[in-house]
């Protein structure tokens, strides 16, 4: 019997852990995008102030300053159980907001602490599950696990955005928030089933004289070092924190605000919006899945940051649904066939034991989307929405044409690293 996977690209299941975390990973994006839009919306309904909307959308990532340490403690002491920790939190606090919604004594200002709270631990999830599945999977697989583990991503904003929105015209806040809370307890107790033994050694002991363990402090140190002396690392770095900075505002962070001032539609279309842009990443995520094997993953990255800006730049100046729908389909596919090479770049071109704080330090980056919401708020007061969406994607392309000419030698050339299949 053959033992290679009639489809390649379900190999990664063959392995025990990929089969706990990747329903573990599904259950707590599709929270994530209920509970973003269900908050999002209550937050812009009831204050009715767009800077309220980008200062709760801004809270979500606050967490993303003190991401490079919940990578230290993932090299420390498994990257599972900070996942598992992590989880269990978001629980915890989902259910606080519960108990707020029921009491009937749920205001925006509570919203946006809780969020504050939740901001301080989300931001560092998806670098946590990108080194776990690096540490469980073998390197010649990592490309389409990594493919596959994006579609939990992509699949839930297209159901969390529906259900979500769904669930709340039909039941009301509080019993969709019930279902935020079951989503989160599920993923941390499968979460606890993912993992095994661990790939990553432990950090190399000291001196002779002084065999106590290095400080976390050490450890950060050294991660920051690393990626500072690895030119392909360090641009990719770059290129993460501009995407976050001015792109996915525009594609996901931002949408609320395009369905109701600019299509002047409801929360329902909203959830369209949403999940046909997700819709296109999943298909990114899947055609990566199969075939990612036969691209320049530097290169592509490069290719789909323009394209991705194009679209952006396009979907700025439709004023109608209909025409702006397309637009983000094909955005949401440019958005897979960028960021799924990086991450695997990322895992794949670096040392093993610098695997947690590479993405730590990788999630920092999402730290962009602070700037980005916050300045987009006067911006828009001042000059409209198609003038500021059109500076941000101005913006972009001429950074991505420098990064990709400044270390193009690491990202363009075939014979980089960066560029190996």
């Amino acid at each position: 019997m053959n033992a290679t996977p009639r489809i390649p690209a379900l190999a990664p299941f063959r392995i025990r852990s990929f089969r706990f975390q990747w329903p573990a990973d599904l259950a707590t994006s599709w929270a994530f995008e209920m509970e973003t839009l269900i908050l999002g919306w209550y937050v812009l309904v009831e204050s009715k102030s767009v800077l309220l909307f980008t200062l709760f959308a801004s809270l979500q990532y606050i967490g993303t300053l003190i991401a490079p340490m919940f990578g230290v403690m993932g090299d420390r002491i498994g990257h599972r159980n900070v996942l598992c920790g992590m989880r269990t939190a978001y629980a915890l606090l989902a259910a606080m907001l519960t108990a707020l919604t029921f009491s009937g004594v749920l205001t925006p200002l509570y919203v946006l602490a809780i969020t504050a709270m939740t901001g301080l631990v989300r931001p560092s999830d998806l670098g946590m599950r990108a080194a776990l599945v690096a540490e469980t999977i073998p390197g010649t697989q990592l490309m389409g696990a990594i493919s596959i583990q994006r579609t939990t991503l992509d699949s839930a904003k297209i159901a969390g955005a529906l259900t979500g929105a769904g669930l709340v015209t039909t039941l009301g806040m509080g019993p969709a928030y019930l279902v935020v809370v079951g989503l989160y307890a599920i993923s941390a107790l499968l979460t606890s089933k993912a993992g095994g033994r661990r790939s990553t050694p432990p950090p190399a002991a000291g001196p002779a004289d002084n065999p106590a363990r290095p400080s976390p402090w050490h450890d950060l140190r050294e991660g920051l070092a690393y990626v500072w002396a690895t030119p392909h690392l360090r641009a990719l770095m770059c290129f993460a924190f501009l995407l976050n900075m001015t792109a996915f505002p525009l594609l996901y962070g931002l949408l609320p605000y395009v369905a109701k001032e600019i299509y002047h539609a409801d929360q329902s279309t909203l959830g369209y919006m949403v999940a046909i842009a997700a819709f296109g990443a999943l298909l990114g995520s899947i055609a990566l899945s199969r075939w990612g094997g036969a691209i320049r993953p530097a290169r592509t990255i490069i290719v789909s940051c323009v394209l991705w800006y194009a679209l952006l730049l396009a979907f700025a100046q439709v004023q109608h649904f209909a025409g702006g729908i397309l637009i983000l389909l094909l955005a949401g596919c440019a958005q897979s066939l960028g960021m799924i090479p990086m991450a695997m770049i990322l895992l794949r071109n670096s040392e093993t034991r610098f695997r947690g704080r590479i993405m730590g330090m990788r999630m920092l980056a999402i730290y962009g989307n602070l700037p980005g919401l916050l300045l987009f708020g006067p911006l828009v007061a001042r000059l409209g929405y198609p003038v500021t969406a059109s500076l941000y994607c101005a913006f972009g392309l001429a950074f991505t044409l420098f990064i990709a000419l400044r270390w193009r030698a690491q990202l363009w050339r075939i014979a980089a690293p960066a560029n190996s299949r």
